[in-house]
C-alpha cells in the first residue's frame, strides 16, 4: 500500500514538471524567435509564427476599429441625451401658461358649482318650509275643540306662506344666472384641457423620437461591443496557435544551450525543470522494479482482506445506526412499569419544598419509590444517577417480581472496581456476564449496559442478564407496551403504565376510578412536577368503537373518571384536554398539588387508605 501511494505521488509530481517544463520551453521559444531565425531545423516554424503574427494584426487592426465605432456611438448617445434635455425643456416651458390657465378655469368652475349647489339647496328649504307650514295649519283646523287664538295662528301662518312665493322667485332667478356662468366655465375650462392635451401630446410625441434614436445607437453599441468580444476571441485563439511553434524553437534553443540575450534567466530555467523531469522519471522506474518484485499470491491476499473488511463494514454499520440508541431490557412477562427520572426530581418544584418543608416524610417517600434501587452499593442513587427503571411481573405460582434497572450519569468504571472490592460480594460470571451477589441478604448486582446495572434478588437479576444477552424474550422495542412506554414523555419526572389496568391497585395503592379501568385495555401516567403539576394520561381502550362515547363523558363528566379512588381528591384543577385516535384515548390536565402528594404516596404504598383489590 505504501509502494502504491509512492507511485500516485511521483505520478502527479512528474505531471506537474512536465507542465512547468513546457510553459519554460515555450517562454524561451518567445523569447528567442530572433535567435532561431539561424537554425533551418525551426524554419517551418518560424513561417508559422509570421503567419499568425499578420493574422493576429489584422484583428487588432479590426479591435481598433470597432473600439473607434463605439468612442462614435458614444458620442452620439450623449448628444442626442443633450437635444432630448432641450426640446422637452423647451416643450414644458410652452405647456406651462395652458397648465396655469386650465387650472384657472377649473377653480372657477368649482366655484359655480359649488353656488349653484348652495341655490339649490336653499330652493328646498323653501319647499320644505312651504310643506311645513301647510302641515301645521291643516293640524290646527283638525285640534277638536279648535284653539282659542286659532285666527291669529293661521293668519301669521298664512302670512308667512304668502312671503314665499316671492322668495321662491327671486331665488330660480339667481339659480339661472348661476347655471349660466357653471356652462360658461365650463366651456371654458373645455377648451383650456383641449390646448393642454395637445402640448403634452407634443411633448410625448418628441420624447417618443429621441427614445427610438436613442435605442438604435444603443443596439448599435452593443453589437460592436459583442463584435469586439469575438474579434479578441480570435486573437487569443491565434496566439495559442502559436504554443506549438515556441515550444519546438524552444526546445531547438535548450537543446543548443541558446538563452536570448534579452531573458538569459529561461535557459537556467528550463534546464532545471528538465532535470526535475528526469529524476521522477528515474524515481518512476525504480518503484515500477519495485512492484514487479512483490509476490503477486500475496497482493491478491491482501486485496482480499480489505474488500472483504470493507465489504463486512457496509452489512455491520447499517445494523448500528438502525439499532435503538437507548433501550431498556426488560422481561417479555412484565405487567407494569414505573419510570423515575431521578434528575428531574432534583429539579422540579415539588419534591424541592416538599423536601425541604417535610424532611422525614420526603425521605420515608423518596426510599419507597425507589425500591431496591436504594441498595445499589457504591452509587449515590440520589445524585449520581439519571433514571430509575422498575418493572413489575407475577410468576407462575402468582407470587409478585420486581425487576429493578438503575442507569447512571457517567461511566459505572468506578462503581464496578468498588463492587468488586467489597468483600461482602461474590463475584461468579453467568453466561459470559459477571454477577456479584450477597448470600446472606439474597442481593445481586449486575452491569447489562455502558451506563446500567441491575440490581435486586438474585434470581430477578439473573433474569435480567439473560435478557440482556437474548437467551430470555425480552419486551421488544416493537411491542405494544413498550411502544405506549416510550409514547409517554420520557422527560416526564414520573412515568407510570400497565397493561393491565385491573391489577394495578394489586401492584400500587387505588389510584384510578374503577370505570376507567374496567374500560381501558391498557394505562399509562406521566407527571411533572413542576408549578403546576401536569398530567398526560394515555388509555388504550378495550372496545375501539366507544372510543368517542368515553371522550365524551372524559370531558364532560371529569369528576366521575379522574378522581382518586377512595379519595374525595380530583385528579384534574382545570377541565381536561381529551384527544381521540382510533382506540387510543390521550387526556391532558393541570393536577392539584395536593392530589399530586397523595398520589405519589399512593405509588409508593405508603398512605394509609385501604387496597382495593381487582376481582
Amino acid at each position: 500500500m505504501g509502494l502504491k501511494i509512492r507511485r500516485q505521488r511521483t505520478r502527479m509530481a512528474l505531471r506537474h514538471e512536465k507542465r512547468l517544463l513546457q510553459k519554460s520551453h515555450i517562454n524561451l521559444g518567445r523569447e528567442g524567435c530572433s535567435q532561431a531565425v539561424n537554425f533551418p531545423e525551426v524554419r517551418n516554424e518560424i513561417v508559422a509564427l509570421k503567419k499568425l503574427e499578420q493574422e493576429q494584426k489584422e484583428v487588432a487592426v479590426r479591435i481598433a476599429q470597432l473600439e473607434e465605432g463605439i468612442k462614435q456611438i458614444e458620442a452620439q448617445r450623449q448628444e442626442n441625451a443633450k437635444e432630448q434635455s432641450a426640446a422637452l425643456a423647451k416643450l414644458e416651458a410652452e405647456k406651462k401658461p395652458f397648465l396655469q390657465r386650465r387650472n384657472e378655469l377649473k377653480t372657477a368652475s368649482d366655484l359655480c358649482d359649488r353656488e349653484l349647489k348652495g341655490v339649490d339647496r336653499r330652493l328646498a328649504d323653501v319647499d320644505t318650509s312651504d310643506r311645513e307650514l301647510l302641515e301645521r295649519i291643516t293640524a290646527l283646523q283638525a285640534q277638536v275643540p279648535p284653539p282659542a287664538d286659532l285666527e291669529a295662528q293661521t293668519s301669521g301662518i298664512s302670512t308667512r306662506r304668502a312671503r314665499l312665493p316671492e322668495e321662491r322667485a327671486e331665488l330660480a332667478r339667481a339659480r339661472l344666472g348661476s347655471a349660466d356662468a357653471c356652462r360658461l366655465a365650463k366651456e371654458r375650462l373645455t377648451n383650456a384641457e383641449s390646448d393642454l392635451a395637445v402640448a403634452e401630446k407634443n411633448i410625448a410625441r418628441v420624447r417618443g423620437e429621441f427614445e427610438a434614436r436613442d435605442r438604435t445607437l444603443n443596439e448599435s453599441s452593443r453589437a460592436q461591443q459583442d463584435a469586439v468580444k469575438e474579434a479578441r476571441a480570435q486573437h487569443e485563439t491565434v496566439e495559442e496557435r502559436k504554443n506549438p511553434a515556441y515550444l519546438n524553437i524552444g526546445r531547438h534553443l535548450a537543446a543548443q544551450g541558446i538563452a536570448p540575450p534579452n531573458a538569459p534567466h529561461l535557459l537556467p530555467e528550463v534546464q532545471r525543470h528538465r532535470e526535475a523531469v528526469d529524476r521522477h522519471l528515474q524515481h518512476t522506474a525504480e518503484l515500477a522494479t519495485l512492484s514487479s518484485q512483490i509476490d503477486k499470491q500475496e497482493l491478491r491476499k491482501f486485496y482480499f482482506t480489505v474488500f472483504s473488511s470493507l465489504f463486512l463494514l457496509g452489512i455491520i454499520l447499517p445494523l448500528v445506526f438502525q439499532s435503538p440508541p437507548k433501550r431498556e431490557w426488560l422481561p417479555q412477562q412484565t405487567d407494569a412499569i414505573l419510570s423515575l427520572n431521578t434528575e428531574r426530581f432534583e429539579r422540579d418544584d415539588l419534591p424541592k419544598r416538599w423536601r425541604k418543608d417535610e424532611s422525614a416524610s420526603w425521605q420515608v417517600l423518596w426510599s419507597s419509590l425507589l425500591g431496591n434501587a436504594t441498595r445499589t452499593p457504591a452509587l449515590d442513587v440520589t445524585g449520581n444517577t439519571a433514571r430509575v427503571t422498575r418493572a413489575m411481573a407475577t410468576a407462575e405460582d402468582g407470587a409478585p417480581r420486581e425487576f429493578v434497572l438503575v442507569e447512571a450519569r457517567g461511566d459505572l468504571a468506578q462503581t464496578i472496581r468498588a463492587i468488586d472490592r467489597d468483600q461482602t460480594f461474590h463475584k461468579r460470571p453467568f453466561n459470559g456476564l459477571p454477577i456479584w451477589q450477597q448470600q446472606e441478604q439474597d442481593f445481586a448486582v449486575a452491569r447489562v449496559g455502558p451506563r446500567t446495572i441491575a440490581v435486586g434478588k438474585e434470581s430477578e437479576v439473573e433474569e435480567l442478564v439473560q435478557v440482556r444477552l437474548g437467551i430470555s424474550p425480552d419486551l421488544k422495542i416493537k411491542g405494544q407496551l413498550f411502544d405506549r412506554f416510550q409514547a409517554l414523555d420520557q422527560e416526564s419526572t414520573l412515568r407510570l403504565i400497565s397493561r393491565d389496568p385491573l391489577k394495578l391497585p394489586q401492584v400500587f395503592r387505588p389510584i384510578f376510578a374503577r370505570e376507567l379501568l374496567d374500560s381501558s385495555q391498557l394505562i399509562g401516567l406521566a407527571l411533572t412536577l413542576q408549578n403546576p403539576v401536569k398530567a398526560r394520561l394515555l388509555l388504550h381502550l378495550k372496545n375501539p368503537s366507544a372510543g368517542a362515547d368515553i371522550a365524551r363523558r372524559l370531558h364532560d363528566e371529569p369528576q366521575r373518571w379522574l378522581h382518586l379512588e377512595n379519595s374525595n381528591l380530583q385528579l384534574f384543577a382545570q377541565p381536561p384536554e381529551v384527544t381521540q385516535q382510533d382506540g387510543d384515548l390521550e387526556v391532558r390536565f393541570i393536577m392539584p398539588e395536593n392530589s399530586a402528594r397523595l398520589l405519589l404516596e399512593r405509588i409508593a404504598r405508603i398512605d394509609a387508605s385501604p387496597v382495593v383489590s381487582a376481582p
